[in-house]
């Protein structure tokens, strides 16, 4: 029974160890767009949600 709870205890090392990984590669992605690169991204999504001018006009 020892050894069941050894092997318990390590895949949850690994487990945290993994989430780990996959917050950090998460932190590295975010960090990697510049200032240009979010404000053309916020621009793009911006003129995706605006309503043609011509549709609203009665």
């Amino acid at each position: 029974m020892h050894s069941a709870w050894k092997w318990v205890g390590l895949a949850g090392v690994v487990g945290v160890a993994a989430g780990g990984v996959l917050v950090g590669r998460d932190v590295r992605q975010r960090n990697a767009y510049t200032p240009d690169d979010i404000r053309a991204r916020l621009h793009e999504r911006y003129e995706k949600v605006q309503p043609d001018d011509d549709s609203t006009e009665a």
